[in-house]
């Protein structure tokens, strides 16, 4: 019962939050306000960050690398988050990455980021507290229970919200949604659309060799086909982009989604687009690295293989994130000629790194 007696030493904290919030207005306990107090308390305490650098606690398991790189299309539409001691947890990472697409998407990804976070936090709280009642059932079992369960409701509870946003458009826009919560030795992973997490582990050799944790969820994927189809919705590719299938309106040629699954695209929701999370997990060992975050503008590009090898030969790890998206713009133009570079993000979660020192460092976009 020690693991769950120091989740609730953070719940404590977190209430305690949330009351001194209330403590003016109306007496009612909203869980958001809740997570805004203790994100802005994480950010006086240099324990979020939303922007290119790193994250670098004193006494945290984790060292975080972040880079993002507009690319030849407009604004970015990327973001991400890294958030140490999630939810007042000593133990607990957050990291999430959000590729947005369409007129409204740089919106949208900043606004799922957002609303991600809260929703996930409220409901996993409160899941914690109802299956605490509950001494019987296997702990490691009901933790990842807890967790997916947290992530199915808090991905339908945004993208509900996110339709009836009084300010963004979502019926043409929408973002992916790539999320991980490290808590304690074990990565629970959410994957909304066609980013990709892969894992860097040691073999027996001593070699270095990627693990990918999470699919891809492109509208060619058969159980993906299989439902568009059903939902009435077409996959097919455009003449002059062979091997790229994309998700279509019945009668129109529009929206081209790229991807299977995303927030928001209200368009083709009707017709087999779903923001149902892909929730699995991964349990870390002294052979594992460090687990790299990244947007489809590195996976088009950059194979499993090249970005662990990237990551591995890049000497200082707090650049290594922005080296990684430097190659990927590298191989992009070497590659894709003739065709827009596209937005490329990263997050590169190094484990096992108690020895640095606490530190947020901003490192500065190019534009």
């Amino acid at each position: 019962m020690g693991h769950f007696s120091s989740m609730f030493n953070g719940l404590a904290r977190s209430f305690s939050l949330k009351k001194r919030k209330n403590s003016s207005g109306n007496g009612k306990y909203d869980g958001r306000d809740a997570v805004e107090a203790m994100a802005k308390e994480a950010k006086r305490n240099d324990l979020i960050l939303r922007s290119s650098g790193t994250v670098n606690v004193d006494g945290s398991k984790n060292f975080a690398s972040l880079f993002s790189r507009r690319g030849e299309k407009g604004v970015n539409q990327d973001c991400f988050i890294v958030w140490e001691e999630f939810g007042c947890q000593q133990d607990m990472t957050f990291c999430g990455i959000f590729d947005g697409h369409g007129p409204w998407g740089h919106f949208v990804s900043k606004q799922v980021r957002e609303s991600i976070v809260s929703s996930l936090l409220c409901i996993w709280q409160e899941s914690l507290a109802e299956a605490s009642t509950d001494p019987d059932l296997d702990k490691k079992v009901q933790r990842f229970n807890i967790w997916k369960e947290s992530f199915l409701k808090a991905c339908a509870t945004v993208d509900q919200e996110l339709e009836h946003h009084p300010k963004i458009d979502t019926f043409y826009s929408g973002t992916t949604a790539l999320t991980i919560v490290r808590q304690g030795e074990v990565l629970f992973i959410a994957n909304v659309g066609d980013s990709r997490a892969v894992l860097a582990t040691t073999c027996d050799d001593g070699n270095l060799v990627p693990v990918q944790l999470t699919v891809d969820f492109k509208p060619n994927l058969p159980q993906e086909t299989e439902r568009i189809l059903q939902c009435n919705g077409r996959v097919f590719c455009l003449d002059d982009e062979s091997g790229v299938h994309r998700l279509w309106l019945p009668d129109e040629s529009s929206p081209g989604l790229a991807m299977s699954r995303a927030f928001g695209d209200y368009c083709v929701k009707d017709f087999g687009l779903i923001s149902v999370p892909d929730v699995t997990q991964r349990h870390i060992t002294s052979k594992d690295q460090f687990v790299v975050l990244a947007t489809d503008g590195v996976w088009d590009v950059i194979s499993n293989e090249e970005a662990v090898e990237i990551v591995s030969e890049t000497p200082d790890r707090a650049k290594a994130a922005k080296h990684l998206v430097q190659c990927a713009v590298r191989a992009w133009k070497r590659k894709r000629r003739g065709i827009a570079v596209d937005d490329i993000s990263a997050i590169l979660l190094f484990f096992h790194s108690k020895h640095f020192c606490q530190h947020i460092y901003p490192v500065t976009t190019p534009k």
